[in-house]
């Protein structure tokens, strides 16, 4: 059954991954589709080299080491996360990028900002491999991203191209922030991947940070009860009154994340939180700021003005102009993981030139404490809730019943929100799995723009994903035990 009529006057607008590249120092957009530009002339390309070719020469004549492209390690978390401490920080004393561990800093040659130049001159599919060219006149650098390939191009494969205008997968170790798979299809611009496109409305994976303001804020816990009248997923204005009568629902609060009920958010938006601890707990989050990547990233946009019923909006994830990357989710979702603390998304691991030697290594890094340790306990249970009972039940239905499932815990959260033809519908789920026994942790996010028709679920890849990565790290988790004992 058609559920949107088709209209492709939207998608011709749609932007390329260049042109997301030309914007990044301006300001957010409110609107998810500006407009694509051309292709960059090819005089630009020669210069770009150019420049890269003689700062590379000039880094390679100092023998000072770059701060910015200390050593990667793949090592523990942050003491407090390791350790299990108890880390109850409030949200204004945030520590920003502390490094995991204490690492030797090398003799490299480039930053990170110079990797995104370098890259630029780059088609972005040739970068989703395990190693990759870089041909710059007379130079040959190799790139050694995270990529896993077989993870990769299952995921690729499994692409549905009929029914989608957008896809984006991203797979990403919770504890070093490797980005292990980033599966894209845009039906508008086969050069570009919407994994790393920030024009995507956020939906209700923003009820992550409202419930993360909530607990921390109004000292709410799974258990609270909490109460509204009508629909589930609707907002109307009488549904943020604060009111109980005879036709009041009482729930949970975890509960309310799980079902995803938009006037419950709605009302803590607007009779708790208000406009500045919605904002602050945003930026917390990384909203309206570039992420630390080594592809330029549009930053994901959140604004609010001062009218209460905009705050019930943007708490419940019920407007468009909220937007959100794949990659971002997936960054958004390792602070639950992580014990409140956001990792630093990689893909590129190092770089090497002719003649053998390392001008570029990455690091694993923190990004800011997004909330308390207490805090993202509470969501991981209520992520859970919504894998086992809520709205993400169909996309792992008898998931304890699969073989690789079965061994994982497994949690997420769902978003959904047409665009504004109502030709597309917007598809989400964001979440983590990490084994019973606390091997192996990743974090998943998956964005699908349905068309006339509802194809593959977001759900459904993200499942996809896990299984496929679980099922391979399992076998080895179980060979390595064997090895050991023997």
């Amino acid at each position: 059954m058609s559920l949107f009529k088709r209209d492709h006057s939207e998608s011709a607008q749609r932007p390329g991954w260049r042109e997301y590249q030309r914007q990044l120092q301006k300001p957010a957009q409110r609107r998810y589709a500006p407009k694509r530009l051309g292709r960059s002339v090819i005089v630009s390309l020669v210069t770009v080299t150019i420049v890269l070719l003689t700062m590379y020469m000039s880094f390679s004549r100092d023998s000072g080491p770059r701060s910015e492209s200390a050593a990667f390690s793949a090592g523990p978390l942050a003491p407090d996360v390791a350790q299990g401490m108890p880390s109850n920080e409030p949200l204004a004393a945030k520590s920003t990028d502390a490094t995991i561990g204490k690492e030797k800093e090398l003799n490299i040659a480039i930053s990170k900002k110079d990797v995104q130049l370098l890259l630029n001159t780059l088609a972005l599919n040739d970068l989703m491999a395990k190693n990759v060219a870089l041909p710059i006149q007379d130079q040959q650098f190799q790139i050694e991203t995270s990529i896993d390939p077989d993870l990769q191009n299952k995921l690729v494969q499994a692409l549905d191209r009929k029914h989608s205008r957008f896809v984006g997968v991203v797979v990403m170790e919770a504890a070093t922030g490797r980005i292990l798979a980033v599966a894209g299809f845009d039906k508008t611009d086969p050069a570009a991947n919407p994994c790393f496109q920030s024009s995507f409305p956020a939906a209700s994976l923003f009820k992550i940070v409202t419930a993360a303001a909530a607990i921390e804020q109004c000292n709410y816990s799974g258990d609270t009860k909490v109460h509204f009248n009508g629909y589930k997923h609707t907002l109307y204005k009488n549904q943020l009154n604060d009111v109980n009568n005879a036709w009041t629902q009482t729930t949970s609060f975890e509960d309310s994340f799980a079902q995803s009920i938009n006037p419950v958010f709605g009302k803590i938006g607007t009779l708790h939180l208000g406009k500045s601890v919605l904002e602050e707990y945003g930026n917390g989050f990384g909203f309206n700021e570039p992420l630390d990547f080594e592809l330029p990233i549009m930053p994901s946009h959140l604004s609010i003005d001062d009218t209460p019923y905009r705050w019930a909006e943007i708490a419940s994830g019920f407007n468009k102009e909220t937007t959100l990357s794949p990659v971002h989710a997936a960054v958004i979702v390792s602070a639950i993981v992580n014990q409140g603390r956001m990792v630093t998304p990689t893909l590129v691991e190092r770089i090497v030139d002719a003649d053998g030697k390392e001008i570029y290594r990455s690091k694993a890094t923190w990004q800011r404490r997004a909330m308390t340790t207490k805090t993202s306990a509470i969501l991981a249970d209520m992520m859970e809730a919504t894998v086992q009972s809520g709205t993400g039940r169909a996309a792992f239905k008898n998931h304890m019943r699969d073989p690789v499932l079965s061994k994982l815990r497994i949690g997420g959260k769902t978003g959904s929100m047409n665009n504004r033809t109502n030709d597309v519908r917007f598809d989400w789920f964001a979440g983590y799995a990490q084994g019973k026994d606390g091997s192996g942790r990743v974090v998943v996010s998956a964005m699908v723009a349905h068309e006339d028709y509802i194809g593959v679920r977001a759900g459904a890849y993200a499942r996809m994903a896990i299984v496929h990565y679980f099922k391979n790290h399992l076998a080895q988790h179980e060979l390595n035990k064997d090895k050991k004992k023997s």
